[in-house]
């Protein structure tokens, strides 16, 4: 016996048009959306139900429908980041600053090779500055200042050389401040109020971990 014609339009209509948890990118930020505590009711969009991502506020995506700018700067949120985000493939912006983030950078990040902006300044984000971060070799501008951040500056940040902009001021950083490949030209105040850092670093006779124990 034939299936009844509305069975059949059904599910075309659920092969033509996917839940967002049939898309990778939307469960990586709603899974980002459940470790935030969001009182202003930011994030009230973000609805797993939707068809796409690209539906939601706060949300930018390119003509692909593929995530490109999360932008959730000074929305009074608190709670961390999560290792999903590293999924956001085409992600070029990531606009988290003037939030109340706790927790460490996820190590994820690192796959987010599109990325031209990371800004997680004025948080409470605490840990080491991934090493895995060297790896965004599109990356402009790293603001990580005003946070609780410890441990050395990742040497392997030295061969971005796209990164025009680096901030990790105000936090609790050790070792040397690199001055080789980009921090060349990086002003020495982006790096202040860090009274475990010392530099900038003189190749050649110190080693870049001193004052990290």
């Amino acid at each position: 016996m034939a299936a009844p014609i509305w069975l059949w339009a059904f599910s075309v209509v659920l092969t033509l048009v996917p839940s967002v948890f049939g898309n990778s990118e939307g469960d990586a930020l709603y899974t980002l959306r459940k470790s935030l505590t969001d009182p202003d009711n930011i994030l009230q969009s973000w609805d797993p139900n939707l068809v796409n991502p690209c539906t939601w506020f706060h949300i930018t995506c390119n003509q692909n429908n593929r995530v490109t700018r999360v932008d959730l700067g000074n929305s009074n949120l608190s709670g961390h980041l999560v290792p999903e985000l590293g999924k956001l493939e085409h992600l070029q912006y990531l606009e988290l600053y003037k939030n109340n983030i706790q927790g460490t950078i996820p190590t994820e990040l690192g796959n987010l090779k599109s990325l031209i902006s990371l800004d997680l300044y004025n948080n409470n984000i605490s840990g080491t500055i991934p090493p895995s971060l060297g790896k965004l070799k599109s990356l402009v501008f790293l603001r990580l200042n005003d946070n609780k951040l410890t441990g050395p500056i990742p040497r392997e940040l030295v061969g971005i050389s796209s990164l025009k902009v680096v901030d990790v001021s105000n936090n609790d950083l050790c070792g040397t401040i690199p001055t080789s490949g980009p921090f060349e030209h990086i002003p020495l105040n982006n790096f202040e109020k860090n009274p475990r850092l010392e530099g900038p670093e003189l190749l050649g006779l110190a080693s870049y971990d001193t004052n990290c124990s």
